[in-house]
């Protein structure tokens, strides 16, 4: 198993037999290349230590992506230096990389890879064909003896593979007080913003192509094939409680706009039917304010650039597994996309919706708005307690009724 560096601190007496990843954004470890000394004591503490991850973006200039390749080596040279178990860690971008990708390695190493990025998941496709060329030419340059591959290594993977469970290594199995105070906060802050500590890559910045993000949206749950058509359908769905909703398809063959004959659960946020529009910024839906139409006045839902439009109607529904939050990420990143989510805890019904121009995420008892709590973000939304739990300890357990995506 492995633990995020975000996660590692001095105090740590629980995790110590796990190898240190920096599988993560760049800013949550620039301090090791630019305060090297700084977390020595802190990572000689753990059973090994990966050297880290700095990114490798197709669209970097060549320049950058070799003084990330050098900065990932140094790193791992000084550490071994200090007396830490290093192992190299191994990234590549297009073969215009391959000639400067895998230097500053020794032939017959171990290494370590990660398919998470390159693998099909949150409605994205895969980028095998991406990896494997540069996972062959790795294999071919370096010829490691052992390949540590956090997450599900693809079926055309060769060589002795050691396969480290990518949600085995997540913040759910790991025993430690969440409370972080004993961090250099400081280190985690980028344009003067806190950002809470996070132990995976989060998903919600897929999507702009590159070795560490990319693949195009594609439906990934029965429920989101309404996001796609031909030019000028409107699909027609019902949400699990039987209410219509109306998704209007664009020149792109891809969702623009999106009427919700229900309320959600709370009058005082939704008319009935209220619109959304959809854009789709970095390849991902992204859901805009709520239009409501609380004098009654409700327009036409047609396509006006198309005579012949088409209504198409779709009966496939997610099952709760499909609808199931498989990670803090997951949801959070639902919460950025603007989502709007019904959910069951314990006998507890309640919702949660993003509204405003800020984004202000709102969670409420069902059919009771008067309960109605306002947050500022997805964060400061997961210390909502539901009952007695908070809602980031059980936000991968709660009963997803619907959501819409």
């Amino acid at each position: 198993m492995l633990i995020g560096f975000d996660k590692t601190h001095l105090e740590d007496q629980n995790h110590l037999d796990r190898m240190v990843h920096f599988f993560l954004y760049d800013y949550r470890f620039e301090r090791v290349w630019k305060n090297p000394d700084n977390d020595i004591e802190k990572l000689s503490r753990y059973r090994a230590v990966l050297s880290p991850d700095f990114s490798m973006y197709l669209e970097m200039a060549k320049v950058c992506q070799i003084y990330n390749v050098f900065r990932n080596r140094w790193c791992g040279a000084y550490w071994a230096s200090k007396g830490i178990r290093v192992i190299p860690t191994v990234n590549w971008g297009n073969e215009s990389t391959f000639d400067f990708c895998f230097e500053g390695i020794e032939k017959g190493s171990v290494v370590a890879v990660s398919t998470y990025m390159a693998s099909e998941h949150d409605n994205r496709c895969d980028q095998k064909e991406w990896f494997i060329a540069g996972y062959n030419e790795m294999l071919r340059r370096i010829d490691p003896e052992k390949i540590i591959c956090y997450n599900t290594p693809f079926p055309e993977m060769q060589g002795d593979i050691v396969y480290v469970d990518y949600e085995r290594s997540s913040w759910k199995y790991m025993s430690y007080e969440r409370s972080f105070q004993n961090d250099d906060l400081e280190a985690f802050k980028i344009g003067g913003t806190y950002h809470k500590p996070c132990d995976t890559i989060e998903p919600y910045l897929i999507g702009k192509g590159g070795s560490a993000y990319g693949g195009e949206w594609k439906p990934s749950k029965p429920d989101d094939e309404r996001f796609v058509g031909e030019p000028g359908d409107i699909n027609r769905t019902t949400d699990r409680n039987g209410n219509l909703r109306e998704t209007k398809i664009g020149a792109d063959r891809k969702a623009v706009k999106e009427r919700h004959y229900s309320d959600h659960g709370n009058s005082s946020k939704h008319s009935i039917p209220h619109d959304h529009d959809i854009t789709w910024e970095g390849k991902r839906p992204n859901w805009g304010d709520a239009q409501n139409y609380w004098d009654g006045n409700i327009p036409d839902f047609k396509s006006y650039w198309r005579y012949d439009m088409t209504y198409r109607l779709l009966n496939s529904h997610n099952s709760l597994e499909d609808n199931r939050f498989k990670t803090i990420s997951d949801f959070k990143w639902r919460m950025r996309c603007g989502g709007e989510v019904e959910l069951e805890w314990n006998g507890i019904h309640f919702g949660i919706v993003p509204y405003g121009k800020d984004k202000k995420i709102s969670i409420y008892l069902w059919n009771r708005p008067e309960t109605e709590q306002i947050f500022n973000t997805a964060d400061d939304a997961l210390e909502y307690m539901v009952g007695s739990d908070r809602l980031r300890d059980v936000i991968t357990q709660v009963t997803v009724l619907d959501r819409t995506i």
